[in-house]
């Protein structure tokens, strides 16, 4: 693999600057690796596809992830998702002009008391009945697996067969090969609203003109729900914080990826480690944070540390206080003030990922950060997505991934292209429905982020 350049340069210029044209059979909004995965397989299915990115394609959280592609953990709808999407990441991989690093190097959830071991170990035992390879460790089988670690985990879950890749590499690959194949993507070009006539979609309108078309896929990560707000479609989404780390080159300790209580890591394809601090995401409050509070109730009083508070959602993210909920359509609107997400990373989260590591192994010479960065997160209150026809006919939602979009993208991805041509679905999708936050149905909570 050619040298990693990490995630994205808010200055780079565009790749694919359009125009848009005037119709198509369906627009994606969003450029990310959801939208890219829904544009591949809609063209595959025979429709015309363009794709339009406010910023850049996988400019925000797509390019920012963990680069996990895991069954493991997974809520049980998800599961059948995930095993797909682990098939057609290796077929698009070999696909792509470049290496996207996808690896199978398996993913090892580590615990370091017994409640947490048994925990692991419920969803093990149940998993292995739909399929996952995966099982559980003692003590003894942990320390084997990893000899250079200076400390002791009570046991783990190991699913040998789960991959990982690089995202910034990956997504623009991705991206390359759908419009190798058809799909047209116009970067730098924001939506401003839904054209609806007579109760359905009847096209986009971006800032360079209207688009002619009969469906609307809406895959925009953290700006979904102001987008559907504005069309009277409620969705309780919200954004919170994750921050990355990159380490310099260090010896290879574990071949795949791992996560205890206090950090996660990975190992990347130019010999570096991709950790994150463990077990907590930020929350920034904004208008829409206030407005959910009753919705996310529940996840918050079952994991009450999982998500931190922060102050007010800075100047025009998706949730500041001073973002507009109303605008024109002949006028700038949110989604050109901010044409890429880049919070800040957290400097505790840094130095709490790298401090982790580096305790956790104490042979490995000095752990550097070489880069560090942020994404926001789609979380929706039960820890799982939203893909759904719903609010407008014509109209498709995939967004809410929770932090597990760039695993799940190509079943999803291939699931979207099938409910909007009314092709056969290979799983269920009624966990994933919109409605499930208002036909009265009582919330199941997924996996923690």
């Amino acid at each position: 693999m050619a040298q990693l350049t990490f995630p994205f340069s808010t200055a780079s210029p565009p790749v694919y600057p359009g125009p848009p044209p005037a119709e198509a059979d369906v627009v994606v909004i969003g450029g990310g690796v959801i939208g890219i995965m829904s544009a591949l397989f809609l063209t595959r299915s025979g429709a015309r596809v363009v794709v339009v990115e406010k910023g850049r394609v996988a400019a925000e959280q797509s390019s920012r992830n963990w680069g996990w592609i895991r069954v493991q953990g997974r809520d049980w709808a998800e599961v059948p998702f995930a095993l797909e999407a682990q098939r057609l990441w290796a077929e698009i991989a070999a696909e792509c002009d470049v290496d996207i690093g996808l690896r199978q190097t398996g993913c090892t959830y580590l615990a370091s008391d017994e409640a947490t071991i048994a925990r692991r170990v419920a969803w093990q035992e149940q998993a292995v009945g739909l399929g996952v390879n995966c099982r559980a460790m003692d003590s003894a089988e942990v320390a084997a697996m990893m000899p250079d670690a200076t400390r002791t985990w009570a046991g783990a879950i190991h699913t040998a067969s789960d991959m990982r890749a690089e995202p910034w590499v990956a997504v623009p690959a991705v991206a390359r090969l759908a419009v190798n194949e058809g799909v047209q993507i116009v970067e730098g070009c924001a939506v401003r609203g839904l054209d609806i006539a007579a109760g359905r979609i009847a096209g986009v309108v971006t800032e360079a003109g209207r688009i002619a078309c009969a469906d609307v896929v809406v895959a925009g990560g953290a700006w979904s729900r102001l987008l559907l707000q504005r069309h009277g479609v409620d969705i309780p989404q919200l954004s919170v914080r994750s921050t990355v780390v990159a380490t310099n080159v260090l010896p290879q300790v574990f071949e795949g990826q791992a996560v205890d209580a206090r950090v996660a890591f990975r190992r990347r394809a130019d010999g570096g480690y991709t950790l994150a601090s463990g077990g907590q995401n930020e929350l920034f409050v904004g208008r829409d944070a206030f407005a959910s509070f009753g919705a996310y109730w529940p996840a918050l009083r079952r994991n009450p540390t999982g998500t931190m508070v922060m102050p007010a959602a800075p100047l025009s993210f998706p949730d500041a206080w001073g973002t507009p909920r109303r605008w024109t359509a002949d006028g700038q609107s949110p989604f050109e003030r901010r044409r890429i997400l880049s919070p800040a990373p957290s400097p505790r989260r840094v130095q709490r990922a790298v401090a982790g590591f580096a305790e956790t192994f104490q042979g490995i010479g000095p752990v550097k950060a070489r880069k560090a960065w942020a994404g926001m997160i789609d979380a929706m209150p039960d820890i799982v997505p939203v893909v759904d026809r719903a609010g407008i006919e014509g109209l498709t939602i995939a967004t809410g991934m929770c932090g597990h979009g760039f695993g799940i993208a190509p079943a999803f991805g291939k699931a979207v292209a099938a409910l909007v041509t009314g092709g056969a679905i290979a799983h269920d999708l009624s966990r994933f429905r919109l409605s499930r936050f208002s036909d009265g149905s009582p919330l199941e909570i997924g996996p923690d982020l």
